[in-house]
């Protein structure tokens, strides 16, 4: 029995044959579980399978910044799954960048590399112990290395290989369901935007991993650079249909990462890529529309409906700004600044991008739950209100990656 992404790879593969309708699988990054909610409402509404990929920062044996391990994430998404009446054959459940160092924590506390990769492989038995369909392997991040060098592609491909071994060696130990992989560089970190590059590393995947006898092994999905990363929001269709191809002759599709608010989506199935990654765009969501009930909150306040004020704004704020995490995503010529020492729009841009690192913290989480009862108190559907504000969103993924009424023809 073929795992479950290469399920849905192969009907996608098939109905292209017979339509000339290709279809890309939409991965929605659960930074909160507004997210999750949303997206399977959205995927129900849709009748289209949904992909949940998922960073170490955001779930993993320590709870992540979501406050889930693996195994309560895989659970959450099945409860929300059952409350819609969801089929969960309908939802692939992955790591996303899975490698030493892509954990903010063992990065900031200067791991070792062996004990970075100690951390990565213990995460991915986790997930694949919890039930996870997908595993990305990533370790294209390497520390030690000096400013302006850059890993080799020799490099990634030996400890992408040494991390599918520990897990297939784990699975086939204790006789566990087969998984899927998927490889490649993360678009900030390069690696993998030279087409030369590019073809050396399906070889060398191909060679290294039949030397560890591991033939019956191939990922799914590889990650390529097509344009967009997190400042940038072109689709590069011409660099994505050559990657494309060079990846349908060794038996994989292409993901796209980063497509948040993406100019052109309807060019991803169009060219034939096989999946793309939206996350930070679902947290300016969330945020916009919990602003939207603090404004509501405020007009209730003045009208003397509500008898408090819940302070949601300046709570989440002062939390995004305590984490420091806003730091990660400073340009150069902004490190040192006080926060408060930037321009407005980047004060702005950085709460939106750094709140999904402090929706779980406990003032945040109160804060909340006070903004929701001053407005249900009132007859508003204040959670309604924000998965509504996701879902529109989510929603033009599955219709401009062709995946409306797709769950039919699985």
């Amino acid at each position: 029995m073929k795992p479950k992404v290469e399920h849905i790879l192969q009907i996608i593969k098939e109905q292209k044959e017979k339509t000339n309708i290709n279809r890309t699988i939409f991965a929605a990054c659960p930074n909160s579980i507004s997210v999750i909610k949303a997206a399977i409402r959205a995927a129900k509404r849709n009748n289209a399978p949904i992909k949940f990929a998922a960073t170490l920062n955001q779930v993993d044996t320590d709870k992540g910044y979501t406050g889930m391990t693996q195994k309560e994430f895989v659970n959450i998404i099945k409860r929300e799954a059952k409350r819609n009446n969801f089929d969960t054959k309908n939802i692939i459940i992955a790591i996303d960048h899975g490698g030493p160092w892509l954990k903010d924590k063992d990065r900031l506390n200067g791991l070792t590399f062996e004990q970075t990769m100690a951390n990565v492989k213990n995460s991915m038995i986790e997930a694949v112990n919890a039930g996870y369909d997908l595993l990305h392997v990533d370790p294209t991040v390497d520390i030690t290395l000096k400013k302006g060098e850059i890993i080799s592609i020799e490099t990634v491909v030996e400890r992408t290989v040494e991390i599918i071994e520990h897990v297939e060696k784990y699975i086939k130990q204790n006789n566990l369901p087969k998984i899927s992989y998927e490889v490649g560089t993360e678009e900030v970190h390069g690696g993998l935007a030279d087409m030369n590059v590019f073809r050396n590393f399906f070889e060398l995947m191909k060679k290294t991993l039949k030397q560890k006898n591991l033939d019956n092994v191939w990922p799914a999905f590889v990650v390529a650079k097509v344009g967009t990363d997190l400042h940038t929001t072109e689709f590069d269709s011409k660099v994505a249909s050559e990657v494309v191809q060079i990846a349908a002759q060794y038996g994989s599709v292409i993901k796209g990462h980063y497509s948040d608010n993406v100019s052109n989506p309807q060019d991803y199935p169009k060219v034939g890529m096989g999946g793309a990654n939206v996350g930070p765009e679902f947290t300016e969501n969330e945020y916009d529309a919990l602003m939207e009930l603090v404004d509501i909150e405020q007009d209730l306040y003045n009208q003397a409906k509500v008898p408090y004020l819940s302070d949601f704004k300046s709570i989440l704020w002062n939390a995004v700004i305590a984490s420091n995490r806003w730091q990660k995503w400073l340009f150069d010529d902004e490190k040192n600044k006080d926060f408060y020492a930037l321009d407005k729009d980047r004060q702005l841009w950085l709460i939106k991008t750094g709140c999904r690192y402090i929706w779980a913290k406990p003032e945040v989480f109160t804060a909340r739950v006070k903004l929701y009862e001053n407005l249900e108190m009132n007859g508003i559907d204040a959670e309604g209100i924000v998965l509504s504000r996701i879902e529109r969103n989510m929603d033009k993924y599955f219709y401009n990656f062709n995946l409306v009424d797709f769950n039919n023809l699985l």
